[in-house]
């Protein structure tokens, strides 16, 4: 059976902000998906992936913002990579999760049968177009700060926190997270030495383009070292 959306109104109790034109938030809440479905009715419903596009922007400048001010001693490379964590996919499905986002969604019937209310990259989507309802609707960013910065700081000072460990495949797929559609991946290239001693070597590649190399006494350590040696080309110092 198909779970029916909440009002899109329930939600402006949830983010502590009223809408003048309510159907901005409607459109952030609506999935091509939904839209699609309705065309055979003759129905044009708007969906929310122009939403996204200025959502996005939108995110950006408000992290860059908020890191070039409280971190004024960080290099430029670790600003990079502490706003990609805070942007990417992983993160803002999480923050769409704990906001019980996807219960206000508008899907269609295929993505509610597959489980899209749950769907970390349509919860993602959906978070970004609804900062840019926000700020279109608000005319600034001030509303949409007032909601994002008490989520979205402590997912930040987390990075911080654990970037002291250095998990290098974690920044990079921080970093290649901020665009859509690419393609990371660790592949094993050789394998020598005898059974206790074994040497490992790992190429990164980026859309099947050779970013990093890595040698190491195990496939984990190859891939760490891999990924190293690509976060330069990401400007990591």
């Amino acid at each position: 059976m198909e779970k029916l959306p909440l009002s899109p109104e329930g939600l402006e109790n949830r983010i502590g902000y009223k809408y003048k034109d309510i159907q901005l938030l409607l459109t952030a809440l609506t999935h091509s998906s939904y839209a699609n479905e309705c065309k055979p009715r003759g129905e044009t419903v708007q969906y929310n992936e122009r939403l996204e596009f200025l959502g996005d922007s939108v995110l950006s400048i408000i992290v860059s913002d908020y890191l070039f001010k409280h971190y004024p001693d960080t290099p430029e490379g670790d600003l990079t990579k502490i706003r990609a964590s805070a942007v990417c996919e992983k993160t803002l499905g999480k923050l769409a999760l704990d906001l019980g986002l996807g219960n206000y969604m508008r899907l269609g019937h295929g993505e509610e049968m597959g489980h899209g209310r749950e769907r970390i990259s349509i919860l993602a989507d959906a978070f970004e177009a609804l900062l840019a309802s926000m700020y279109l609707d608000s005319g600034s960013r001030d509303a949409v700060e007032a909601f994002l910065l008490p989520r979205v700081i402590p997912e930040i000072k987390q990075f911080v926190e654990n970037g002291k460990n250095k998990d290098y495949k974690t920044l990079l797929q921080q970093i290649v997270q901020q665009e859509r559609g690419e393609i990371l991946e660790y592949v094993l290239i050789s394998e020598s030495g005898p059974d206790h001693a074994k040497t490992f070597t790992v190429e990164a590649r980026l859309n099947s383009n050779v970013i990093g190399h890595g040698k190491g006494k195990s496939k984990r350590e190859a891939e760490q070292l891999a990924a190293k040696e690509a976060l330069v080309l990401f400007g990591d110092r």
